[in-house]
């Protein structure tokens, strides 16, 4: 589970449209990586729209902004279509990035146990350390927060 100053955990995966994105391959830049537990449901979708609606700003402070779950690329590719996203949208099918960043957790609803992802972000600076953590993210003014937070590296 990766802590500010700690280096980023580097990984492979294939994105939304075709292609795979390496995190270390991103650098000098710097990244944006917001785990969310599954396409199309209500707050992942506020909060990958959030994000889409700052591309720009984002890219000013030379940030890429990717979202990661562990849905296909089908999947993401009509999220992305339905929504209009903006956002680079990444499957990490296996769990393997999930664990790495210690995101996959057991979960409760409606008193029933179950394992997926604890929405969290993680702000990459551009020698690859994690800058800044956020866990249990609440979607309001979150991606706002985010992007203060990356334009201050």
């Amino acid at each position: 589970m990766p802590e500010p100053q700690d280096t980023a955990p580097d990984f492979t995966l294939p994105r939304d449209g075709g292609g795979d994105v390496t995190l270390s391959a991103l650098r000098p830049g710097k990244a944006v990586l917001f785990f969310y537990p599954r396409d199309d449901t209500s707050g992942c979708t506020k909060e990958a729209i959030a994000f889409t609606g700052m591309v720009d700003d984002f890219a000013k402070a030379g940030v890429t902004i990717m979202g990661i779950s562990k849905d296909t690329i089908a999947k993401h590719d009509k999220f992305r279509d339905k929504h209009g996203l903006g956002v680079a949208l990444l499957s990490d099918a296996e769990g393997d990035v999930c664990e790495q960043y210690g995101v996959w957790k057991e979960k409760s609803m409606y008193g029933k146990k179950f394992m997926g992802i604890e929405r969290s972000t993680f702000l990459i600076d551009g020698d690859g350390k994690v800058a800044q953590v956020w866990r249990k993210v609440k979607v309001p003014g979150h991606a706002e927060a985010v992007l203060e937070a990356a334009k201050a590296l």
